[in-house]
């Protein structure tokens, strides 16, 4: 859709959003009109430089046309259907999925959350039901973020985070942890522990990668004490920090991952992903979804996983991702740039509030967005050449320079 074709302004549209939404998003004034690769366009046509590609979801860049064609294609055919029938996307995806990134067995939802919180009940249904009716404790990362549902936002270790606040009691069977410190990990470990969750990069929490001695450390740790270990790929899954996965950096492989984000390639899925031993918590009846699995979504997916991997899209996040980090670090005001591949943060000292830089670089062109205090976040498509990093880097040395002032 677009203004001119329906005789409205964007006035017009910002009007019946107020009138009309429950908005709890913090908005540019930017009506996002047409994307493609690594630019948005508002309704003048005017481009905008995207380093958050729908929050890490565009890896292999808005509206890739192989995506694009998939869409259109399973559209012909079917939309939806519920999921007793057999459906070709689903299969393929599930396939391509599972061998790419060594796991034996895929359970489709329709997010990120979602996918969380069906890995915590897969983990729970797994320890009650082979170690006993208190086998459902699980440890967390203080300064993790899983999602929005009660399982996932009790999941996450911010207690008194604004996502938490105002709903009531959290979900029992939580305890957390300090990030990559291992042995605080099995201190709040306890005899009723069925498993660990974290991030393998926090992206809310900072973006602060996980150390090879904590992922492996706490690999072990569960191999030895009859536990998972689950990991959450929502943010960091599909490539972009050079890996299809991210745990395939550190050698290791979890017992249940969550996907969603650059899954799709603009679509909305979720999945997760678990060894067979413990995929068998999963019966009839004990999970389900109405849209998870969805043709045009898998479609979509299964268009993009085939981009990624044939275009080498890891390898490129992994190199320029190196070159704009190395770049990065000659900001003015910069404290410390953290990140793998292609999901950067950069923490600027007390004099630069990470809110104005976002806003100073929005009004030069360019997207990121800002966490905490004084961290913005990029997570660009995984199309970014070096001179797409550049553009980005110019901007924001104008932008902090501007707010030095």
């Amino acid at each position: 859709m677009k203004l001119k074709d329906l005789g409205l302004t964007k006035q017009d549209i910002k009007d019946k959003v107020s009138k009309y939404m429950i908005d709890t998003y913090e908005r540019f004034d930017f009506l996002a009109e047409t994307a493609e690769g690594m630019y948005m366009y508002d309704e003048n046509g005017t481009p905008y430089l995207d380093f958050y590609a729908g929050i890490a979801v565009n890896n292999a860049g808005s509206r890739n046309p192989k995506v694009v064609a998939a869409v259109k294609d399973q559209v012909d055919d079917i939309m939806h259907t519920f999921n007793y029938p057999y459906t070709i996307p689903q299969a393929l995806l599930a396939e391509k999925v599972c061998t790419t990134i060594g796991m034996d067995k895929i359970f489709y939802q329709n997010s990120g959350t979602e996918a969380n919180e069906a890995m915590i009940k897969m983990a729970r249904k797994y320890g009650i039901e082979h170690y006993g009716p208190n086998r459902y404790h699980i440890v967390t990362a203080k300064m993790g973020f899983h999602g929005r549902t009660f399982g996932a936002m009790s999941a996450t270790g911010q207690p008194g985070n604004g996502c938490q606040v105002g709903f009531g009691p959290m979900t029992y069977g939580f305890s957390y942890a300090p990030y990559n410190d291992l042995q605080a990990f099995k201190d709040a470990c306890t005899e009723n522990t069925i498993a660990t969750m974290i991030e393998p990069i926090q992206g809310e929490g900072g973006v602060h990668p996980a150390t090879y001695e904590f992922m492996t450390g706490l690999r072990k740790f569960c191999d030895e004490n009859n536990m998972l270990l689950l990991i959450d790929e929502v943010q960091t899954g599909w490539c972009r920090t050079g890996q299809p996965m991210c745990y395939m950096n550190y050698g290791i492989k979890p017992d249940i991952v969550s996907m969603a984000k650059g899954l799709g390639g603009g679509m909305p899925i979720g999945a997760i992903c678990a060894t067979a031993e413990v995929a068998t918590a999963f019966t009839p009846g004990s999970h389900g979804t109405t849209f998870g699995g969805h043709p045009v979504s898998c479609a979509a997916a299964y268009a993009e996983v085939n981009e990624l991997l044939d275009r080498d899209l890891a390898g490129n996040a992994k190199e320029v991702g190196a070159y704009f980090m190395d770049k990065l670090k000659n900001l003015p005001h910069v404290k410390e740039v953290r990140g793998m591949g292609l999901m950067i943060g950069v923490e600027f000292d007390d004099t630069i509030g990470a809110v104005d830089v976002k806003h100073g670089a929005f009004d030069r062109k360019l997207l990121i967005t800002a966490i905490g205090s004084h961290v913005i976040r990029m997570v660009p498509p995984l199309i970014a050449s070096r001179e797409d990093c550049d553009k980005a880097y110019a901007i924001l040395e104008e932008t902090v320079n501007a707010l030095s002032k």
